[in-house]
């Protein structure tokens, strides 16, 4: 079955659905210890990329090993209404060819709290597939409610990481592909598509 270039997939349920970011153990810790982030360590001023890809997250912290800021990995489950919400008050990333100028669009990202990546999804070696996977970074008012309202649950997933991580290593794929997490089609109404330029794609 041909995946969609652009399609939402991630390991959800009726109520949550479950994102993943890279820390430091400062951060990691205080987020466990708290059952969501606090500052500091956590700088709330900051944009936090939220990502529902695990392969993503694989890539982009090199399986936890990449540096010290992301070797722990923490997998976080947070209100649909609120991941929903952070869509619907979304602007993708690359869009300021589609205004008439430079000025308009400064003007629109700047009032929108939100920023929507696609980058290419990733197999278990983190080689570019041809569809891709989302990135969600919050900035301004979408950082305290992220914190405060939308979290539900934070586990840790640094040892499951080593072990996909190892098995892929030794060339066991299938054992490797059996462990990850399963993400399944997130479906989207068709207004919040073309916000996050699923349409047609």
């Amino acid at each position: 079955m041909t995946i969609p270039t652009r399609q939402i997939r991630a390991v959800y349920d009726d109520k949550t659905i479950r994102v993943y970011q890279a820390y430091s153990d400062a951060i990691a810790n205080s987020a466990l210890e708290h059952g969501t982030f606090k500052s500091p360590p956590f700088k709330m001023e900051r944009m936090t990329w939220i990502k529902p890809s695990f392969l993503w997250m694989m890539y982009r912290s090199g399986w936890g090993k990449k540096d010290s800021g992301q070797k722990r990995i923490l997998a976080i489950d947070i209100t649909r209404e609120g991941f929903e919400w952070a869509l619907e008050h979304s602007l993708l990333s690359h869009e300021a060819n589609n205004y008439k100028n430079k000025e308009e669009w400064l003007k629109i990202k700047n009032a929108t709290p939100v920023r929507i990546q696609w980058d290419p999804e990733r197999d278990l070696h983190l080689q570019p597939l041809e569809h891709r996977a989302i990135q969600i970074g919050l900035t301004n008012e979408a950082v305290p409610l992220y914190v405060n309202e939308w979290i539900q649950n934070i586990t840790e997933v640094t040892e499951l990481a080593e072990e996909i991580h190892t098995l892929v290593e030794n060339g066991e794929l299938e054992a490797a592909r059996q462990r990850l997490p399963v993400e399944r089609p997130y479906q989207v109404n068709n207004k919040l598509a073309q916000t996050l330029g699923m349409a047609f794609i």
